[in-house]
């Protein structure tokens, strides 16, 4: 810790079932730590202990026992600490040793603090944390010639600007170059040209470029996706779709493509549109993807051999933005169809693939699904996986897995900030609450100017619903085996976890790499928390039923919440009561 002044709050440690009391020891203050069963123990501070000292130090007593150890060991799982600038953190995880002839162990503070470890004590990890391991990109291959509208393509629907993407001119990629973007760095982006005049060779490069990935023995290394990009061509212009090389590629590479998702890109459809739209008494879209078809997919399959290609038509251009959703969600099928070989089982190449596109909601939403199916949300009915661990462990795990499913551009890991989870978590606690009564826990507190959908939104501050984390709801904080009926409250955080987020995401936007602000988050948590989707949601909760061996039914009806057929219309009607306000502005959690 800081030689500032700072104030202790909470602490949790764990050891084994000899030890028979804690004490701890702030400054001249020697407190209690109660025990909370199995080694584990525990004590907040209604009060927090102040001290201007770089150390706090424990007084652990040991039962007398036969086998006689010279140094002993416990966990320091949890402390919370504020400073004297107001600023809160924690730091968890950390390990301390005394000897038997010393009395007292000494606590130093690590260097992370603020948000949720992403490795627990116990094994209780993120599952997202073994997927990314495994696969920590989703790397594709994008094929196209200069003016094809890649950097765009890319830009959009990985949420980059194009200088963050990559510093080659036009016409100069270098397809084994790792293309990593700071503002997304969950994709790699290996850029080739196509196969224009004077560029015959490049299918040669494409084509061993293409068998080498997939002779990679990690999964992370190799090819996981390939976009094809070719401008719809306006033939009346002259224009051509393939030129010699790309038809001598496609004639030479159906086997090296085998087995890789393959989608091929027809960009700038725009035009095309526009274009039939001067053409008298036809429907311009019903034309224009007759057109698409005869001039672009025939061709395309005609060199292939292979009717069964998949195409999609795009526009990338600002205030024209089209096919992109699709290209997203083609992609994540087919790349789920490729890397998934057993049933049920959460692929890492997909999730990386859901994680690293920043375009479609839907296909976050499945993927996080997918990942709480495989862990944590099947231990909503018993004590599987969270046995001996606090609520609000428990809950952190989920909090981790589902916000690194969105893959925020978030330098500041605001929304996996011990501010938002409290914000959550003060949430969930309504679900005990009857429809239109007052919040279930006295320790939560409204604003007094939270009187309408959106309060404040007209001031430079957005105006939360309840005060700073410092009265979190007591439920958190007891053990997972303690409280009955808690499924509801696991139910609701995730779904209204998962809520909050898709707001978040069409509040955002697609806006090129730009950081994600808390004013952005309490605007999305607002929303949410004012809206008839929540009161809806934890009404649909209280009168849910199910039995201690339900754990299906649980995990169907969290399915049927998150993906419920109105979900686009809520996120819709939500976005369009925030008032327009400088989304760029950062500003504290509470003013």
């Amino acid at each position: 810790m800081t030689s500032s002044p700072w104030q202790l709050s909470y602490i949790e440690l764990r050891g084994d079932k000899n030890i028979e009391c804690v004490h701890l020891v702030v400054g001249d203050v020697r407190r209690s730590i109660s025990p909370r069963g199995g080694g584990t123990f525990s004590e907040r501070f209604d009060e927090r202990l102040s001290s201007a000292a770089d150390q706090v130090s424990l007084e652990v007593r040991r039962r007398k026992t036969r086998i006689f150890r010279t140094t002993e060991t416990v966990k320091v799982y949890s402390i919370e600490v504020q400073s004297g600038s107001g600023r809160q953190g924690s730091f968890q995880s950390s390990h301390v040793s005394w000897t038997t002839s010393k009395k007292f162990a000494v606590i130093k503070r690590d260097k992370g603090h603020g948000s949720l470890p992403t490795a627990m004590s116990g094994g209780l990890k993120p599952t997202t944390e073994e997927l990314i391991a495994q696969c920590p990109r989703f790397r594709v291959l994008v094929v196209g010639k200069t003016g094809a509208g890649k950097s765009s393509l890319i830009d959009r629907v990985f949420g980059t600007s194009t200088a963050g993407v990559a510093d080659d001119k036009p016409g100069e990629a270098m397809i084994e170059k790792e293309l990593i973007s700071s503002q997304n760095d969950r994709f790699i982006l290996h850029d080739s040209k196509g196969f224009e005049p004077g560029e015959g060779g490049n299918y040669d490069t494409v084509k061993s470029f293409i068998e080498a990935r997939k002779k990679e023995p990690l999964i992370r290394d190799q090819l996981h996706a390939v976009w094809f990009c070719f401008p719809v061509p306006m033939v009346h212009y002259g224009e051509r779709l393939l030129e010699d090389g790309a038809e001598t590629f496609f004639e030479q590479s159906n086997e090296a493509l085998r087995n890789i998702p393959t989608v091929f890109v027809f960009t700038k459809y725009d035009r095309l549109v526009k274009h039939m739209q001067k053409v008298p008494d036809r429907d311009p879209e019903a034309a224009a993807k007759q057109y698409l078809q005869t001039h672009c997919v025939e061709p395309i399959q005609r060199s292939l051999k292979d009717k069964a290609i998949l195409h999609v038509a795009v526009s990338s251009r600002a205030n024209h933005q089209r096919g992109l959703d699709e290209l997203t969600k083609l992609t994540y099928e087919r790349v789920s169809e490729s890397f998934t070989s057993e049933p049920n089982t959460v692929s890492p190449v997909p999730f990386a693939a859901a994680g690293a596109q920043r375009v479609e909601p839907g296909v976050k939403i499945e993927s996080s699904i997918n990942v709480g199916k495989q862990r944590y949300w099947r231990a909503l009915a018993s004590s599987t996986n969270f046995g001996g661990f606090m609520m609000l462990d428990c809950l952190g795990v989920i909090h981790t897995d589902i916000i690194s499913v969105w893959n925020f551009h978030d330098p500041s890991a605001y929304v996996g900030s011990e501010e938002f989870r409290n914000l959550m978590v003060n949430m969930v606690a309504e679900v005990d609450a009857p429809t239109g009564s007052p919040p279930a826990s006295t320790n939560l507190t409204r604003s007094d100017t939270f009187s309408g959908p959106f309060p404040l939104m007209t001031t430079a501050i957005v105006i939360l619903p309840f005060v700073a984390g410092l009265a979190l709801v007591r439920w958190v904080y007891e053990s997972y085996q303690r409280l009955q009926n808690v499924h509801p409250k696991f139910m609701a955080y995730i779904v209204d976890l998962t809520h909050v987020l898709n707001i978040l995401f069409a509040l955002k936007g697609n806006e090129g790499g730009k950081s994600l602000t808390r004013r952005e988050i309490k605007l999305a948590f607002n929303a949410y928390y004012a809206s008839s989707w929540m009161e809806e949601v934890h009404e649909s909760i209280r009168q849910f039923r199910h039995t201690i061996t339900d754990r299906d039914e649980i995990i169907a009806k969290i399915e049927e919440l998150v993906l419920a057929s109105d979900r686009e219309a809520h996120v819709t009607s939500a976005i369009k009561g925030i008032p327009s306000v400088d989304l760029e502005q950062d500003e504290e959690w509470y003013g």
